[in-house]
């Protein structure tokens, strides 16, 4: 008698193979296949705009503020350079820079890769501070010979647009306002080369300027060291100004330090060239040329991605007290210098 074979739909693993059939399925794998490719299409733009946004956080590079000037007036010699024209040129080279460095300006983004950007905004509100009080101080002393003198008509049209908000994207968006400004600088620089324009290089009005970088650098010294790890109760009840600054905030303070020392020092070199007749007859030049050295010593490239904040004397580094120990120096022998001016 003959045993009847099992039927395929009785045999034990049928609905294995039913599965493997329906998983090898030609719709099965085109579904599969199109989910893949979008998932590595997914990565590769979230790397491209990984990239994109690492080379937009770059910080700028240093500038000859000399050879900046010398190039704006077509002039080889940097003698014959009218008084303000380093000064004015270093200004708008700095306002060039916040508006069409890589990226553009990233404070106002609110599109991808740019609204995700942290450091690098930070830094352009550090190097908008200094640009803002050396315009002020140009309006309000370096362009005026007294107190009741006529204020430049250029200057007093291109300060107020650097004060508007660094964060508009609407329309006035901030890059526009700031190109009014720098338009404007650059109208009064062609003024200076023509000599219808002023630049009163003395002692008083450095002196004035002077005054707001002491308080400038003071306050940031004070921020980047409040970043330590742990600030003892003790030191807090003898520094009441000595917050401790919370974890998400530290890298903010460090690149807000950073641009306005790449900002400030570049100030002062073009003030090192227009006061100089003033400085050497002080004997100041050597303590303006010791500022310059520490804000320079202080942009010194740093090498992990991610700013530590180790204790003072703790295992891990410390970015920011080291950044605030050039500042502080720096701040100190701004303090000298204006005492140097104010003697007779």
């Amino acid at each position: 008698m003959s045993v009847p074979e099992p039927s395929p739909d009785s045999s034990p693993d049928s609905p294995a193979r039913a599965s493997l059939k329906e998983f090898f399925s030609s719709k099965n794998l085109k579904q599969k296949g199109i989910l893949w490719k979008a998932g590595a299409g997914l990565c590769l733009v979230a790397l491209i705009m990984f990239c994109v946004g690492w080379y937009w956080s770059l910080e700028p590079k240093k500038f000859d503020v000399i050879e900046v000037a010398t190039e704006a007036a077509n002039i080889k010699n940097p003698k014959e350079l009218p008084l303000g024209y380093t000064y004015s040129s270093a200004l708008i080279e700095i306002a060039e820079t916040l508006l069409h460095k890589p990226g553009g300006f990233l404070s106002n983004d609110v599109f991808l890769p740019g609204v995700l950007l942290d450091n690098i905004p930070n830094w352009e509100y550090g190097a908008l501070i200094a640009l803002r009080d050396a315009t002020t101080a140009l309006r309000n002393h370096i362009s005026r010979s007294q107190t009741q003198s006529r204020e430049d008509p250029d200057l007093a049209r291109a300060e107020p647009f650097f004060y508007f908000d660094h964060k508009s994207w609407q329309l006035p968006s901030s890059e526009s306002e700031y190109e009014e400004g720098m338009e404007a600088l650059v109208r009064y620089r062609e003024r200076l080369l023509k000599r219808e324009a002023s630049f009163y290089a003395r002692a008083d009005n450095l002196r004035q300027y002077l005054e707001v970088l002491e308080k400038r650098l003071g306050d940031l010294s004070n921020r980047l060291s409040a970043s330590t790890g742990e600030v003892p109760k003790s030191v807090e009840a003898r520094r009441p100004g000595l917050a401790k600054t919370p974890w998400m905030l530290i890298d903010d303070v460090f690149f807000e330090a950073r641009g306005y020392t790449w900002a400030a020092m570049h100030i002062l070199k073009a003030i090192e060239f227009d006061f100089r007749d003033i400085l050497g007859n002080k004997t100041a030049l050597v303590s303006l040329q010791q500022v310059i050295l520490e804000l320079e010593d202080g942009l010194a490239p740093y090498l992990s991605p991610v700013i530590l904040n180790g204790s003072g004397f703790g295992l891990f580094a410390n970015y920011s007290l080291t950044l605030a120990n050039y500042i502080a120096r720096a701040n100190a022998a701004t303090i000298d210098l204006r005492s140097l001016l104010q003697q007779g």
